[in-house]
């Protein structure tokens, strides 16, 4: 059993790995969010066994294993409930979990001037479940909903299940929509007004509930899914979310997208960032980690806001105490072609700060010149039907082009399919 449970990056406190639907920091409240559970685990090498879906290939170091292996499922247990959901996912989005194509992109890196020693490796996730990589997130929380289910460790019976709820414009909606459908669970996607049609028809195929989010004059600052997400968690909905301070568990999975991405001698990595789940993971998981750099757009960018905040209040491993004095919601969030990053507020800034600052890489905002530009020629060169969110680590890397050398090795991730 590698994960011994969660402790907050905010208060200490901590949770057994064995306690079931332990989503927040317990010290977390209906009015304070700013608490970061994190996974407790050593540093140990991570190797693959083989398997094509990494839930499986690296089911060991999942915090859910832990979880299952605390409440007495053997080993075979384990690797069988993995299978089982995978093959019920796969039933509804044409694919279970699989290790997706990470390669040097040579047409794109010969476009951008690198050296045939340097370039622009990329890392697929278009072709995974429901489009993009929020599945991944997706599935250790479902995984652990599942083995507490059949444990008995849930207040609810057979028949009676709570709805899932999720705040999303998008992949994630996609994604948990997809999963819940999977095992016949009732979820609520909380989506604002201007959701893109085409992803709204896809849920309602989905059997989803959709929950339009207008702003309303009497909510507070920060994005008014979330508020209404919020309260439905209060009123009895499980969080099923790709934010971290809403639903620890989330930052598990994701993890898988890095351990693929292990033992290759990187320079820089650029990851889009939205909530911030998706950095979190990613940087967690690669283990000897690149220069990060962490990329928004110019319409919302709180976590660059937040980096260069951090020297104000005693440097980037002091964040954690000021939450407040460098986090929050931007007040006036633009438009953008990568409207899937638009969050309000970057949920899980606190392990991208720490990974940034370890690393010696740092926060880019990106021009929507560069957003556009970077989903033109990443998709011509490199054949991938990607969105301009999904592409947008790439535009990153566009915004600092004259400052990386054409011997550099850089990673990025397209995640999020053309809708």
């Amino acid at each position: 059993m590698l994960t011994s449970g969660w402790r907050c990056a905010v208060c200490g406190a901590t949770t057994a790995i064995g306690d079931a639907l332990t989503w927040r920091c317990p010290n977390a409240t209906a009015t304070d969010r700013r608490h970061a559970p994190q996974i407790v685990q050593p540093a140990v090498p991570v190797v693959s066994t083989g398997a094509t879906n990494p839930f499986l290939a690296f089911r060991q170091y999942l915090a859910w294993d832990s979880f299952a292996e605390a409440l007495g499922l053997d080993d075979g247990a384990r690797e069988a409930l993995v299978s089982e959901l995978d093959a019920q996912v796969a039933l509804v989005a044409g694919t279970g979990f699989v290790t997706t194509p990470f390669a040097r992109a040579d047409a794109l890196s010969d476009e951008l001037g690198f050296a045939p020693t340097g370039g622009v490796w990329v890392k697929n996730e278009t072709a995974h479940v429901a489009g993009s990589q929020k599945a991944r997130h997706l599935f250790g929380i479902l995984l652990h909903l599942v083995t507490a289910e059949r444990a008995g460790l849930v207040p609810w019976s057979d028949g009676e299940r709570p709805s899932l709820a999720i705040a999303s414009c998008g992949n994630a909606a996609l994604a948990a929509s997809t999963l819940a459908a999977a095992v016949q669970w009732p979820i609520s996607v909380f989506v604002p007004a201007d959701a893109n049609p085409r992803v709204l028809e896809r849920l309602h195929a989905l059997g989803a509930t959709v929950v339009e989010c207008p702003r309303l004059p009497a909510d507070p600052p920060g994005d008014p899914c979330v508020h209404r997400f919020r309260e439905a968690v209060m009123e009895g909905a499980i969080p099923f979310s790709v934010q971290g301070t809403e639903n620890a568990w989330c930052l598990d999975g994701g993890r898988t997208i890095g351990w693929e991405m292990r033992g290759r001698p990187f320079d820089r990595l650029f990851v889009q960032v939205g909530g911030g789940a998706f950095a979190a993971c990613v940087s967690a998981g690669m283990g000897s980690l690149p220069r990060l750099h962490a990329v928004q757009t110019r319409a919302c960018a709180p976590l660059e806001r937040a980096w260069e905040l951090a020297a104000s209040v005693g440097g980037p491993a002091a964040v954690a105490q000021h939450w407040s004095d460098v986090m929050w919601p931007w007040e006036h969030v633009g438009h953008s072609a990568a409207d899937g990053i638009l969050d309000d507020e970057t949920y899980d800034w606190l392990p991208v700060v720490d990974a940034m600052h370890r690393s010696h890489g740092g926060a880019v905002v990106a021009s929507e010149d560069d957003v556009l530009m970077a989903n033109e020629i990443g998709c011509r060169t490199t054949g991938i039907d990607a969105s301009h969110t999904g592409t947008a680590g790439l535009a990153g890397l566009l915004a600092m082009r004259d400052h990386v050398a054409a011997d550099e090795r850089v990673a990025v991730i397209f995640s999020g399919v053309q809708r």
